[in-house]
């Protein structure tokens, strides 16, 4: 059974290495072929999907840069009681925006000068926001509009003048937007349903203007005008056009944000260097380095063979800490890798506890074996203790629930997070793996 559990260990922790490493080939000189050992991407037959492997850290705007955009709301044709409710939902939206992106942690803030509103836009990673810049400051009003022959007289002349008139129907009453592909054709299309009350009057108008084109607009601009064939009772319909595949994904995820309640402009835009400066994250790299390798020669020095163990499950911690924050996409910044030190501090306590606790045991017990299981037990009451507190304080730091009497920063809520994950990795590699290898190591049965 020991065994078992620590194969099963080894494996995970050989696959967790074999993930964090970038894309590998090698020559087989014997064979005069390039062997992969480790592809770009994995396809799983039975979910016939392609499983990406190159994932990397994220890193924050304060450790590798990016773009700062600022834009202008423009409230001068909203009421003045109106104003606070559409600058917060412009810029909700705007953040809803972004985060279709996947832009690693953005950070908005509202500036207010009078009464003049402007959204700041932080990008961490984004070094050409121009595209960006394009799509947030659309505002992706959605419209419908029936169409209408005027005749107009000149002189003796007279002209018949094609038109169209904006109905009550907006994005206002869209439920959701997604990516639909044309059958015959292929090409992208945006597929669009209405709420109840969409459905109801989208119902009205197809019945009203059968056989006659129905124009659907974006931001003022002429999308499509399909001819309606049948009155459309279910709420549902395609906006078609020249679309590309990215420029249709990028219409649905505008449409699913929400449409500015405002115009907006761009004010401001630049590309910004880290706060630390690429040399000063190499050294605080090395530094890191410096310090767990002067942790892993003490615990050598003053254990032994047990420093041996420490040292393993300490790299099985860096290891899996890898894996977690690539996959997960968990943004580093700051005071995230704080928080992630922290928590080696805390892997290296519980490490300590546990064989300082063996010794003791082992003063007046000459069996081996049961001084490491009375030790381990022992230090096992304080290591949970410990970690629970720490876990408690790391949950109140996040502040999940947006009380408002907590922080709500994104820095303190990076630091916690990562200072969560970090003990929760060092209870399973200091406290479940370290037992099961003491356990081998020592010939102790399992009771």
């Amino acid at each position: 059974m020991k065994k078992n559990t620590l194969s099963i260990i080894a494996a995970f922790s050989l696959f967790f290495l074999w993930f964090s490493l970038p894309p590998t080939t090698a020559m087989v000189p014997f064979l005069n072929r390039t062997l992969v050992l480790k592809p770009k991407t994995i396809r799983v037959p039975l979910l016939n999907k392609q499983i990406n492997t190159t994932r990397t850290m994220r890193l924050g705007l304060d450790l590798q840069g990016g773009s700062r955009l600022v834009f202008l709301l423009d409230t001068s044709k909203i009421n003045k009681e109106n104003v606070p409710a559409a600058v917060s939902a412009a810029r909700d939206i705007i953040e809803r925006r972004i985060n279709f992106f996947g832009v690693s942690e953005p950070q908005l803030s509202l500036l207010r000068d009078g009464n003049s509103y402007r959204v700041a836009v932080e990008l961490p990673g984004v070094k050409d926001p121009a595209q960006t810049a394009k799509t947030i400051g659309q505002t992706a009003q959605l419209g419908f509009a029936t169409y209408k022959e005027e005749v107009v007289k000149q002189g003796t002349q007279s002209a018949t003048v094609p038109s169209f008139i904006p109905t009550k129907l907006t994005g206002a009453y869209l439920k959701k937007a997604t990516l639909v592909f044309d059958q015959k054709s292929g090409s992208p299309q945006v597929g669009i349903q209405f709420n109840r009350e969409g459905a109801r009057l989208f119902g009205e108008i197809t019945k009203n203007n059968k056989k006659k084109p129905l124009a659907i607009f974006l931001d003022n601009q002429l999308l499509t005008a399909p001819i309606v064939q049948d009155e459309i009772k279910d709420g549902n319909a395609v906006i078609s056009g020249s679309f590309k595949v990215e420029e249709a994904k990028t219409l649905v995820n505008q449409l699913n944000a929400g449409a500015l309640p405002l115009p907006v402009r761009l004010l401001e835009q630049k590309t910004i260097e880290p706060t630390l400066g690429k040399e000063n994250v190499q050294k605080s790299l090395v530094a890191g380095v410096v310090g767990l390798l002067s942790v892993i020669v003490f615990m050598l020095v003053v254990y032994g063979k047990n420093g041996v163990l420490a040292t393993i499950s300490l790299v099985l911690y860096a290891l899996y800490s890898v894996f977690v924050f690539q996959v997960s996409g968990i943004v580093l910044t700051l005071s995230g890798v704080a928080g992630f030190l922290l928590s080696i501090g805390m892997a290296v306590d519980s490490n300590i506890l546990i064989y300082e606790r063996i010794k003791e045991e082992k003063i007046g017990n000459k069996d081996v074996a049961m001084a490491t299981r009375l030790g381990f037990n022992n230090a096992l009451k304080a290591i949970k203790q410990a970690n629970t507190n720490t876990l408690l304080i790391a949950a109140i730091l996040f502040n999940p629930f947006n009380f408002s009497f907590l922080p709500i920063s994104g820095a303190v809520r990076g630091f916690s997070l990562t200072l969560a994950i970090g003990v929760i990795l060092s209870l399973l590699t200091g406290v479940f793996v370290v037992k099961n290898i003491l356990w081998y190591v020592y010939k102790i049965d399992k009771k």
